[in-house]
């Protein structure tokens, strides 16, 4: 029986931007201030990530429609290489990658909650077993993963319900604090301020007490500042090929996902470099991490990095902690659920090729696959408990960006191993354009190795255990077959 397409063109755009709308936009800001030392270098750093995600996307497109089926970029690996790195990449996203983030967002959502109510601060310890512990926002984080689970197993049209409402929602939000801050609340003089200062540059660090020191970098300094504080930026951005995961749910595949990967992240690469603007329109960039104002802090010493809730201060004084608590909310909830509701489709894929557990082949009563929802469901709990999802998110920053070189690459090598399939839709520049987010991209990892061993290296092991798993899915596999 053919897979009902419940998805259209407007619902996989929404799938798109509400992935990649988390909580990173209203907090990053700061430590990427930071890192470069001046508000020109910032908004340069979201402009680049911005571009290479456009890049990214349009490169996606010619793949998405030459394989417009359920499991996204593991199927593009695959294709383009070998069963074995296909598994590496599906893998890598049950291991950490999409489990990871939603572990990390479902948090994040309990954090905040925790703003308006305390009972769900992290500091209530609901249990205690020597060094282990489980705070209420952990379990708050596992509830709200739980809640979302339920309702996408009970079929598509509910996590299509809540894509709709919540990512509509935040988008909006986004778009009014644009608004606000460009055009009513603005500050001139502030405005006036940050851009006297616009190029300036500069690491600030603080020592084990907390005080605060300014190193000039060399220009080359500044580069690999700048690769550093792209990482923000970038995972800020990520998930956006979420969508090529779901895409047996989609009506006309080959046409909606190329589209929706388009305009999904040129909606979002937007408006986060139209909110950074009105940050510096509402605050200045510089500040001092001892005052005691929001505009004495400044972006790059905002509260908890809370620049977004320091924004809306500016417009709203005495409820910006309020109105943020609750626009990240949603956006964690919005977001949890693009996540939820495309992971699985992966992990489903590789159960068709023998490489995972056989029951999440199967799809549910509701047309889902419940069994993959629920395995991956139980894996997120596990990682909420751990505490440790953030820093095994870290870990695999420098592995994401390399699946994504080797999907782009995989463009060229099927361009050449099968010319005449067909291609409604070619990657848009190539090969310039897919070349030049390679050799971006390439630049960018090789800087993480030499700026960041302790994570990018443990990240690459992460991988690589991959491989004796793969062999023991193959094998056993065989042996039922």
């Amino acid at each position: 029986m053919n897979q009902k397409k419940t998805l259209n063109l407007f619902d996989a755009t929404l799938i798109v931007a509400g992935s990649m709308i988390g909580s990173g936009i209203f907090i990053v800001a700061a430590d990427m201030g930071r890192l470069v030392g001046g508000p020109g270098w910032m908004l340069l750093l979201w402009v680049i990530a911005g571009i290479m995600t456009i890049f990214a996307a349009l490169s996606y497109g010619e793949l998405a429609g030459m394989f417009p089926k359920a499991g996204g970029q593991y199927v593009y690996l695959k294709e383009a290489y070998n069963p074995l790195v296909g598994f590496l990449y599906g893998w890598s996203l049950f291991a950490v990658v999409q489990t990871g983030t939603i572990a990390a967002v479902g948090v994040a959502f309990a954090k905040y909650s925790g703003l308006l109510f305390p009972v769900f601060s992290e500091t209530n310890i609901l249990l205690r077993l020597g060094t282990f512990t489980v705070s209420a926002a952990q379990a708050l984080g596992i509830f709200s993963i739980f809640l979302l689970t339920m309702l996408n197993a009970r079929g598509i049209q509910y996590g299509k319900i809540i894509l709709r409402l919540f990512t509509s929602t935040k988008l909006i939000s986004l778009f009014g604090i644009i608004i606000l801050g460009l055009f009513i609340f603005r500050n001139e003089e502030i405005w006036q301020s940050n851009l006297a200062r616009f190029w300036e540059f500069g690491k600030y660090t603080s020592d084990e007490h907390g005080n605060m020191s300014f190193t000039t970098l060399s220009i080359f300094g500044l580069m690999t500042a700048m690769g550093v504080g792209l990482v923000g930026s970038l995972f800020s951005s990520d998930a956006w090929n979420n969508v090529t995961f779901i895409a047996g749910d989609i009506e006309n595949p080959k046409r909606s996902i190329p589209l929706s990967l388009f305009f999904g992240t040129l909606i979002v690469t937007c408006l986060y470099i139209l909110v950074n603007i009105a940050y510096l329109n509402l605050l200045p960039f510089f500040g001092d991490p001892q005052a005691s104002s929001e505009i004495g802090k400044g972006i790059m010493f905002a509260e908890k990095d809370r620049v977004g809730s320091a924004a809306v201060s500016q417009m709203v004084a005495g409820y910006g902690a309020i109105i943020m608590a609750i626009l990240i909310m949603v956006s964690t909830f919005g977001c949890n659920n693009g996540l939820i509701l495309s992971g699985v489709r992966v992990y489903q894929a590789m159960a068709k090729d023998g490489l995972f557990f056989k029951r999440m082949v199967e799809n549910n009563k509701n047309g889902v696959p419940g069994y993959a929802l629920w395995i991956q469901f139980a894996w997120t709990s596990v990682l909420c408990l751990s505490g440790k999802y953030g820093d095994l998110l870290d870990y695999v920053i420098f592995a994401v960006m390399l699946f994504y070189i080797f999907t782009i690459l995989g463009i060229f090598i099927l361009r050449r191993k099968i010319p005449h399939a067909e291609r409604p839709y070619k990657a848009f520049g190539y090969p310039v354009i897919p070349a030049l987010y390679i050799f971006v991209a390439i630049a960018f990892c090789a800087n993480l190795l030499y700026m960041k061993p302790e994570t990018s290296v443990p990240g690459l092991f992460i991988v690589l255990l991959g491989v004796p798993v793969y062999y023991f899915w193959k094998k056993n596999s065989v042996r039922s077959s």
